[in-house]
Parts: C-alpha cells; structure tokens; sequence
C-alpha cells in the first residue's frame, strides 16, 4: 500500500545532491513512504578505555559539520538493483486488524548518493593541520573530519591532543597520496602512522598523554583506512579495521557508519542494519541536532532492513506496533495473523518476547515512550524456530548443540556445528538485532554468542575468521555502556569478555580459560541435567502406569469366575 504523501526520505536526499533531470527526481519521489502511516590499536588500552567509559556514562557532546561532498559513488551492476521478487513485510496494528504494508524500496542511486554524505563526506580534502596549543583549539577548523576537530574530541573536554611530530609527517604523506587518488599509497601511510601510534609515538609527550588521546588519534587513522580500502574495493580488508575504530572510539558516530557502508559491501545487510541504528542512536545522543543528517542514516538504515528481508530465504518477517505488555493470547493470535500473510514460513513462527524493535520510519531517540514492534519471525526449518526461542529463555546463552559436557568437541562435531551456526542461527540473529536497540535480558547477549562461535573457528584453525568475528564483538561490547544503562553484573561480565577477547587476539592463555567458553560449558551442563530430569519424569511416569496395570491384571485374575 502506497502512501499519498510522497515527500518522506526521498526528499532529503534531492535537496542534498546534485540537480538531477525531471524525469530522475519525479522516479524518486515516486518511492512510498509506507511504514511511515503507523502511528505513534592500543592492546590493553582499548579494556582500560572501555572501562572508563562505563563509568562516564553518557554526557558525550560532539559537533558535526554540515559540510557534506558532492561527489558520487559509481553505481553497481543492474543485478544488484532490480531483483525479481521483493518480500514484504508486515504490520498489524493492534486491533488485530492486517494492514500490509510495503517497505519502500529505495533505489541504488539514492542509496549511493546517501553514502557519499555520511561516510565519504570529507573525502575531497583530507587534511592533517594539527594544532600544537590549545590556544588555538577555538579556531574553526577547516575541514569537518581533520584531527583538530570532531573526530578527535574527547567526551570530557574540547582540547585536542597534540600529535607527535613523526606521526604528522607520516599523516601528511599519506594525505597527499590520498588526494592524488593513490588509495594503496595512502593506505600503506597510514599504516605506518598506526605502527607509529602502537610504538608510543602518537602525541608530543608520551609520558603525558591519557589513554583517550591515544585511542583518539589510532581511531581516527582506523578510519582512514577503512576509507582507503573502500575507495580500493577492498571491503574484506577494511572491515577489522572499522571494528577496532569502534573500539577505540564508539562515542563517533561516523565510525558506525563506516562499519555500515563496510558491511553493505560485502552483502552484510542485517548487521549493516544494526550499526547504522546504532550511529543514528549515537549521533542523537552525542547532541547531534541537524535534522537532514538524522533522515539520512534513517534512510540507509530502511534500506539495510530491506535488502535485508528480500534476501533472506529461510525466515520471513511480521512487525506490530504495541505499547503495553503482550499476553500470551496476543502472541497466539498474531502467530494467527502471520500464518494468513506468510503460509510459506509456518514451520515454526516464533515472536521476540523480549524485544522493544525500532523501526526507522518511527524512531525518535528523545521521545520517552517511542513506538515500539514485537518482531515476529516464520521458519521454513523448524529446528532454527526452536533453537532461537530457547537461546531467548536465558540469561547466558550456550550457543551450542553439544550434548555431552564433559567431553571435548571432535573436530568433525566442530565442523558440523560451526556450518549450523554460521549459515542458519547466526544470520538470523543478526537479523534481530537490526532493529533492536538494546538487551533487555543480558547487556552481552548476542556478544556471547558471536565469541562462542569466533572459539569454533579457532578450533578449526580458520584464524582470520576468528579475528574479524572477536574484533566484531569487541566492537559492539565497547558501545553498550553508550546505549542502555547496565548493572554492576553486566560491567564486570563486559570487561571480563574484553579482556579474553583481547588474550585470544594476542595469543594469550588457553581457549578453554575464557569467559564465553566458561559460559556455554555451564549452560551444556544444565541442559545436560535438564535432560536428565525429564528422562527421568518420563520414566517414573511409564513405571507407575506398568505398575498401575498390572496390579489391574492381578485383580482380574484373583476375581472368581
């Protein structure tokens, strides 16, 4: 169903770019604005820095420049823009009454064009003039994203560090090599400025400087290179360098979106998804005021969610708008409702109970009671219905199928579970969270599971997989403190994660010490025992029942005839 209002999202970007045709500009206001209609590298360092940010909270400020660049990405192949099927998803609103609703479909030159604003915005002119006082640090700096200005602040003050002069050297050459378009040249700049930073020689006095002005400036460089390698059509080597920009600078919400833009490139969408809500969200909470931006990152986080569902096989998706605590008869008849929309996908139907789900079209970060959606999910296999709806009943997830505790994993059983999880449970949580803000069970979930996982990559010695899937998770446990309030449990469990996920990276103790493996063991062990119980129940009640039945038979036969 269309809206009659066309002038949503579409518009944000006609007013950005450059002039288009008449016949261009009337495609893209032809686009619906359906959903709209619902009502309402420093090792230990990293650890450390994360830490303080548990305790700072969330009184991070930051500016952002409006200066966005013109410049355009070239399009991809037509493949990529037009397939033949589109899945639809779903709302019913909460008188049960099924309205279908399309997400709208925004077109790959929109999408492009989107992206050149939010993570290529500065590319033009990379500039590396530092300043060397603070007395100069309330100068306008020239360009939006130069080390002297946002992407350096810290959360606490507006002082830049002051950066080595060897690193400034390094940063100058490969900004050169960069504006000339030589993205290898700059890249290898770079990082020489990284083993620089990792060296100690990162600002003017070593001995002086904090934890933040190192993380600062190693983010930034992070992010350039991230750049570099997109700009290289690279994406599979910018993408640990977009998480570990996250970990040593989540309060910047550009490193998000460069995860994002990173993620789209390699047809992540579901997790493109979630770290562009997660920018949105940050960039509201950092102060970000500027309207068009937000509609911006909301936009490509609609367009992450769509490409999303028209490319998943297995599951099909329902949304429902709700505002009170749903009762079980709720789910039945919303499990009711999917079944009419999606017969194809009932093999299982599961709906998150646990889930506040935000949709683009209706987020708004400063509302106190935002919309919310319950999420409901239809499977095609059973099995992955059931798997998630137990993953959804604990606290700490066992994200395994091992059913005998006490012995290790044959490396055949490690290669039979890792293809489970990574082809069938794994996306489809990441489908999950690309609407869902926070845990409301356990701050880590989610992060737990993906650490379980990178530890079977490392049993099967996929080493490279293991590193990029531990720098994802580092990623996004560095950014929780920013995005719900955690209790004193959940702290010590996120730092006891980050600091086995870095031992794992160094090659530090053994795979068996660390925490997430500690985790699953237990939740083996109680499934184990659960097993046990009902095995036993299932027993004592056949028992009773043979006894029952015999002493029946006894009774026949002392009856004289």
């Amino acid at each position: 169903m269309e809206s009659t209002n066309n002038t949503g999202f579409e518009n944000i970007t006609n007013k950005e770019c450059l002039e288009e045709t008449a016949t261009e500009a009337h495609r893209q206001n032809d686009i619906p604005e359906a959903l709209q209609e619902v009502k309402s590298p420093s090792g230990g360092a990293a650890v450390e820095n994360v830490m303080e940010k548990l305790k700072a909270g969330k009184n991070v400020k930051e500016k952002q420049s409006n200066d966005f660049d013109r410049q355009g990405l070239k399009r991809k192949s037509e493949s990529d823009e037009k397939l033949a099927l589109r899945k639809e998803a779903r709302l019913v609103e909460p008188e049960n009454q099924a309205v279908i609703l399309l997400l709208s479909h925004i077109p790959l030159k929109s999408l492009m064009e989107v992206e050149m604003k939010l993570v290529y915005f500065d590319e033009g002119d990379v500039t590396y003039e530092f300043l060397e006082s603070q007395a100069a640090t309330h100068a306008q700096p020239k360009f939006p994203e130069a080390l002297s200005a946002d992407s350096l602040r810290l959360p606490d003050t507006n002082v830049p560090p002051q950066v080595d002069k060897w690193l400034q050297v390094a940063l100058k050459d490969a900004s050169t090599c960069y504006r000339q378009k030589k993205y290898a040249m700059a890249a290898g700049q770079f990082q020489t400025a990284l083993e620089l930073c990792s060296k100690g020689a990162a600002v003017g006095k070593p001995f002086e400087a904090s934890p933040k002005d190192i993380s600062s400036i190693a983010s930034f460089i992070e992010t350039k290179l991230v750049i570099c390698y997109l700009k290289m059509r690279k994406p599979e080597l910018a993408l640990n360098h977009s998480h570990r920009s996250i970990i040593l600078n989540p309060a910047y919400f550009r490193n998000h979106l460069r995860q994002a833009a990173v993620f789209r490139c390699l047809e992540r969408y579901s997790e493109a998804a979630r770290s562009t809500m997660v920018a949105d969200y940050v960039y509201w909470l950092a102060g970000g005021t500027e309207q068009h931006t937000s509609k911006l990152i909301k936009l490509y986080w609609q367009a992450m969610i769509e490409e999303s569902i028209t490319r998943a096989e297995s599951f099909s998706v329902m949304y429902t708008p709700f505002a009170t605590k749903v009762k079980a008869e709720k789910i039945d008849k919303l499990k009711e409702a999917f079944t009419k929309k999606h017969p194809d996908y009932v093999e299982y139907i599961y709906t998150d109970p646990h889930g506040l789900h935000s949709l683009p079209q209706t987020a708004d970060w400063s509302c106190p009671s935002p919309q919310s959606y319950l999420l409901t999910l239809g499977f095609k296999n059973k099995e992955v219905g059931k798997f998630l709806e137990k993953m959804s009943c604990r606290k700490l997830p066992a994200f395994s199928e091992h059913k005998a505790p006490f012995s290790p994993l044959t490396k055949e059983e490690a290669g039979r579970h890792l293809e489970t999880i990574g082809k069938r449970i794994l996306p489809t949580m990441d489908f999950i969270r690309g609407t869902k803000l926070t845990e409301t069970f356990c701050a880590c979930s989610g992060m737990i599971e993906k650490l379980q996982h990178a530890s079977l990559l490392g049993r099967l010695q996929r080493f490279k997989e293991q590193s990029q899937v531990i720098n994802q998770a580092m990623a996004e446990l560095a950014t929780i403190p920013y995005l719900q309030d955690i209790s004193q449990q959940d702290a010590e469990l996120l730092q006891s994660l980050m600091a086995d996920a870095m031992d794992t990276l160094e090659g530090r103790k053994s795979d068996k010490e660390r925490v997430w493996n500690k985790i699953q063991k237990v939740g083996i062990i109680e499934d184990f025992l659960y097993q046990l119980e009902d095995s036993f129940l299932k027993t004592k009640k056949l028992r009773t029942a043979r006894r029952q039945k015999m002493k029946m038979k006894r009774l026949q036969s002392e009856q004289p005839c």
